[in-house]
């Protein structure tokens, strides 16, 4: 199989890492040889309840027998999708009430960018130098690492960059701002939480412009940060959110909510200002549904923080410099890219998944399944510790 996977899918780079997969329950995937090993990725951060859950599961069979895709979004009233967006809205504070339901985490950038355009009639965009938001021609226009962006020029115009955490930048949004886009924490670029309220500052600055202030949410949300949504651990409200990955329990998907006045201005001037045939797939708000109310109906929220400061304990060690992030989206940095490398690919060897971020060589992702037990952290973070003891035995020769 895996000589097939590299002859006939298209790949992403010259050296995927090829497991043969055979099946995954709970915090463990399988290969096909029968080897199980211990996932801290969670299929970057998508699977928040881990591999199979009953759940999930059950809502995605519940709907199958009932009906699946049967309409492009928007025109007839289908219960697993009017349901999520009803309770996304009792969860969030005011005005964020009305949610558009996409395929995934970059559609839902484009989508929020467009309704930052329409809603102030302005064209300019903001974003943060080393930004990733997703891959499609917008979603790459504001990111903000050019090696990534160079071969597939010309991009959309008029955008440009601010550093995170600068407070000296904030005075580039004007009122030719349409939007400013952050990452409530800053993902490929190594897990960066916000300092010094610089959130509270970049809302005080969109309101004096009139600039939508645009939050995603693709990697913080659904519990991972300790709160539904990372924003709510910074005391402020977005206009618009952007969501992904962790919100569908492994299922593809993505989203984006404002207020009702803002979104129903894609429904005129002109009408369809965004449509999508398989946003809100019924099989898929099924899915997406029963991970929301497993979220927020157990203590999966607050148990993440309390396993944050288990990983921080656990996580001691001389290759270590520090343990970034927040609640379950933790990066351990090591001194290099080579260390990095090299503890990723024997941890998967002895049965443990860990992962790079995007533009941070140094940093070892660890973003695990919400559901994961303090005995597998333990169990992993063993395997980690080994590993690095052997990577610097093998430095010091």
């Amino acid at each position: 199989m895996d000589n097939d996977f590299i002859k006939y899918q298209a790949q992403t780079s010259p050296y995927p890492l090829g497991m043969e997969v055979s099946h995954a329950i709970g915090s463990y995937i399988y290969d096909t040889n029968n080897k199980k090993y211990l996932d801290f990725v969670a299929g970057v951060s998508a699977c928040t309840l881990g591999h199979q859950p009953p759940r999930v599961n059950q809502a995605i069979k519940d709907q199958l027998d009932k009906y699946s895709h049967v309409m492009v979004y928007g025109e007839y009233s289908q219960s697993p999708a009017v349901e999520y967006c009803k309770l996304m809205a009792s969860l969030l504070p005011a005005p964020l009430d009305k949610t558009y339901l996409v395929n995934s985490g970059t559609e839902a950038i484009e989508g929020s960018l467009k309704l930052a355009r329409r809603v102030t009639g302005r064209s300019q965009l903001i974003s943060c130098h080393n930004a990733y938001h997703g891959n499609t021609m917008g979603s790459m226009s504001v990111m903000g690492f050019e090696e990534r962006k160079q071969a597939f020029r010309p991009l959309i115009p008029d955008v440009d960059f601010i550093t995170f955490n600068n407070e000296a930048d904030l005075e580039k949004i004007t009122t030719k701002t349409a939007g400013v886009l952050l990452e409530t924490i800053q993902g490929g670029a190594g897990f960066i939480e916000p300092q010094n309220d610089f959130l509270k500052k970049v809302r005080a600055r969109c309101t004096e412009v009139g600039a939508m202030m645009i939050l995603d949410e693709i990697q913080p949300g659904f519990g991972r940060t300790g709160t539904l949504f990372g924003f709510q651990n910074y005391d402020i409200v977005p206009d618009i959110i952007a969501m992904g990955k962790g919100m569908g329990g492994g299922m593809p998907v993505g989203a984006f909510t404002a207020s009702s006045a803002m979104m129903d201005l894609l429904t005129e001037n002109p009408k369809l200002g965004h449509i999508t045939t398989f946003g809100g797939h019924p099989v898929i708000a099924a899915a997406c549904l029963a991970t929301l109310k497993e979220i927020t109906e157990t203590k999966l929220m607050q148990e993440a923080l309390e396993k944050e400061k288990l990983f921080r304990s656990l996580l001691v060690h001389p290759l270590i410099q520090e343990v970034r992030g927040k609640g379950l989206m933790l990066a351990a940095m090591t001194a290099n890219a080579e260390i990095t490398n090299e503890v990723i690919l024997k941890c998967q060897d002895k049965g443990l998944i860990l992962f790079w971020l995007l533009f941070e060589g140094c940093a070892i992702r660890i973003t695990p399944p919400l559901t994961i037990s303090n005995e597998e952290i333990r169990e992993g973070c063993s395997i980690i510790l080994t590993v690095m003891d052997e990577v610097m035995a093998s430095l010091k020769k």
